[in-house]
């Protein structure tokens, strides 16, 4: 029984001493191979580092024998360098040197031409002194006076001469001038060629047949009253057959009545209502055609930037005449006058087209001022945003402001010219124009008088009246009135008819 106890105790612990007797030995086995290993490790590293010390120390010396040869080759040049260096400078040297003796010798040559110079130099001077008494014994003058007698003698050749050449220079000056001026004029009248139509003051309307005058004529002349009075023209109609004559003074007016007249006959329908829509629809045409004219003359000028009322300022031209010359053709050929001067003399072209073309453009103002058409333009170009200059130049065409620039001068030069052409005016047409205008201007002057027009060549007068203002009753008063005023402020041949219109006109519908 103990021996089986001691049995049980002693083989436990058996086992253990043995089991770490066993750990310890397999440990030592393995510390003795990673011992070992890690020689083999150390040697082969050893071995390696050897390797690579060698190659390395090889690499080095190629690189060491590599630079040597580099810093061989490199001071190879740079001797045969220095040498072609110490070549040059020892040439230049040689140069210098021959350079050298060159310049002493011509030193000591010139210091022998000088002193020989010298020696020249006193022997005139003492041959002029022997000469100068001399002449003074000889001449009876001192050196001094004969000085101041050829300076005086020289002096009046001189100024002789400087005369004859300004005579002669002021001379070639003023023909080359002359030439110059008629040779730009005579190129710009030649190259210039527009058309020139001289309007009248009436115009004539064929029609289909002589029925037709009857209809125009109307139920007790009701149709031709309503045209003329819608128009303020003159409508004549006669023994001529088939024809009506329309006679005004005024362009525009006249045109309505022409296209409106036209326009009835070949519709066929003339009564009072026709008439009335026909003429206002012809006249906003007309202010239409007066735009498109503005714009065509600028267009064809090549001018740009122009204003909506500038437009039309110039498209109302279209319509006038001035001494029998329509003005809006008498402003473009103007114009094209004006830039072609403002070419041959290097002014600015544009400035003197644009000027031109405006130049008149207070004839075809629609208010009634009293200022002349150059003051009128010069205030609507103002109001136009023109530059200074083409404002100038509206202003001084007639030589009422003094002109601030070539441009201003040249417009007034392309005015006459435009004018002066032969057949291109008619002065007693523009009187004629200026009466009839007077005339309607003074009736318009009165109070309650709406619209006035000059008809029968100005031989009458036909007022319109505003019914709201004047009555019946006082109607024969204020034409009394107009009558005292136009023959106190005209002078015309004969008598002039005054006809008074007042009407009252309502208009009502029935549903």
């Amino acid at each position: 029984m103990n021996s089986t106890i001691v049995l049980f105790i002693v083989l436990p612990v058996a086992g253990i001493v043995l089991g770490w007797t066993i750990r310890w030995l397999y440990a030592r086995f393995q510390l003795s191979a990673s011992e070992q290993k890690a020689e083999r490790v150390k040697q082969d590293a050893i071995k390696e580092a050897e390797a690579q010390k060698k190659e390395i120390l090889l690499e080095a010396k190629d690189e060491l024998i590599r630079e040597r040869n580099q810093q061989e080759r490199e001071n190879r040049d740079r001797r045969i360098e220095v040498q072609r260096y110490e070549s040059r400078v020892t040439k230049k040297e040689e140069l210098l040197d021959k350079k050298a003796e060159e310049i002493e010798k011509q030193e000591k040559s010139f210091a022998e031409r000088v002193t020989a110079m010298e020696k020249r130099e006193q022997m005139m001077t003492t041959q002029e002194e022997m000469y100068r008494q001399e002449l003074e014994r000889i001449s009876g003058l001192t050196a001094q006076e004969a000085k101041d007698l050829i300076i005086k003698n020289l002096e009046n050749d001189a100024k002789h001469d400087a005369q004859v050449l300004l005579n002669k220079v002021e001379q070639e000056a003023q023909l080359t001038a002359e030439k110059k001026a008629r040779d730009i004029l005579v190129t710009t009248i030649q190259r210039i060629a527009t058309e020139t139509t001289s309007d009248i003051t009436v115009t004539t309307v064929s029609l289909p047949s002589d029925e037709m005058k009857g209809r125009i004529i109307g139920r007790e002349g009701r149709n031709i009253r309503t045209l003329e009075t819608l128009t303020g023209v003159d409508i004549i109609i006669d023994d001529t057959p088939e024809a009506v004559v329309i006679s005004c003074f005024d362009p525009v007016r006249k045109e309505i009545a022409k296209i409106s007249l036209e326009r009835l006959i070949s519709d066929g329908r003339i009564h009072p209502a026709r008439i009335e829509e026909i003429v206002q629809k012809v006249t906003r045409e007309i202010e239409q055609k007066i735009y498109e004219e503005g714009e065509k003359a600028i267009f064809d000028l090549g001018i740009h930037d122009m204003s909506t009322d500038g437009v039309r300022a110039l498209g109302r031209l279209y319509f006038r005449t001035s001494y029998g010359q329509n003005v809006l053709t008498h402003s473009r050929e103007v114009a094209l006058i004006a830039g072609m001067l403002a070419a041959e003399i290097g002014a600015d072209r544009e400035l003197a087209k644009r000027a031109a073309l405006l130049h008149d453009i207070g004839k075809g103002a629609e208010n009634d001022s009293d200022q002349n058409h150059a003051e009128v333009g010069s205030e609507m170009a103002r109001k136009m945003g023109e530059d200074p200059h083409v404002i100038n130049a509206i202003a001084a065409h007639h030589n009422d402001v003094e002109p601030t620039s070539i441009e201003a001068v040249i417009v007034q030069i392309a005015d006459a010219i435009s004018a002066a052409r032969p057949g291109a005016r008619r002065e007693t047409v523009d009187n004629y124009v200026k009466r009839l205008k007077n005339l309607e201007t003074i009736a318009e002057n009165f109070n309650g008088v709406d619209k006035a027009y000059a008809i029968q060549a100005g031989r009458e007068l036909r007022i319109l009246v505003n019914n709201e203002k004047i009555p019946d009753q006082d109607v024969k008063e204020l034409a009394r009135g107009i009558a005292k005023q136009i023959e106190t402020d005209l002078r015309y041949p004969g008598r002039i008819k005054l006809t008074m219109i007042r009407e009252t006109r309502i208009i009502e519908y029935a549903r």
